[in-house]
């Protein structure tokens, strides 16, 4: 085993959980699961703490707002209180109103179905973060989020390594490179991997932890 391959082993050990996984999201390759994971990324992409964001993204499923239909029903205020309540408290306002507008957005364009939007896109990775920015509140960062857990159900998302998931790879001495890096894991564990990285860039201990038990 290479050192490299060995750094990657204690990482996907220590942080190898995906945001998915810990919002609660099953992820599979369904209408729900990828809306509320495009939620998720919605909530990533802002200025807040990772761990409050998925608490959000718990919080809106559990109030009944884990569909675009269930999203836009509910009134702007339902969102806020949601949101409150996982203490998502600097956006929540104006998150509320661009989850209301994206519910809009999805029901109208794509039917509620994110599979419509990757059907559009035939296949390029390109392209479907193109459309998914068209998104309320979801810029190129927050697409790049989507793409690094969805490509465990969409493939041709792989690798979706991004540049927070590169800037971890830096910290730990690892290659930069997406292909290179896509090469020390199995194709099911890129999901992890990706998010592993964007730990390791975001947090010191982790980093601390993987280069002390590699």
């Amino acid at each position: 085993m290479t050192r490299d391959s060995t750094t990657v082993d204690t990482l996907l050990d220590a942080a190898g959980r995906t945001y998915a996984d810990q919002a609660g999201i099953t992820l599979r390759d369904k209408p729900a699961p990828l809306y509320r994971l495009l939620v998720l990324a919605v909530l990533l992409s802002t200025r807040i703490r990772a761990d409050i964001a998925v608490d959000a993204a718990r919080e809106l499923v559990r109030s009944g707002m884990g569909t675009p239909t269930r999203m836009r029903e509910a009134s702007w205020q339902d969102r806020v209180d949601a949101l409150g309540r996982a203490h998502y408290s600097r956006y929540d306002e104006s998150t509320a109103t661009a989850l209301g507008e994206g519910a809009e957005l999805m029901l109208g364009r794509w039917r509620g179905d994110l599979r419509r939007l990757r059907a559009e896109a035939d296949g390029s990775p390109t392209v479907i973060r193109d459309l998914l920015t068209e998104m309320p509140r979801l810029g190129p960062t927050g697409a790049d989020i989507f793409c690094r857990e969805a490509q465990d159900v969409w493939p041709e998302l792989r690798p979706a390594l991004d540049g927070k998931a590169r800037q971890g790879a830096q910290r730990l001495n690892l290659p930069t490179d997406p292909h290179r890096l896509a090469r020390l894991v199995a194709d099911n564990d890129l999901g992890r991997l990706a998010a592993a990285l964007t730990r390791a860039a975001l947090d010191a201990d982790v980093r601390r932890a993987v280069l002390r038990d590699r």
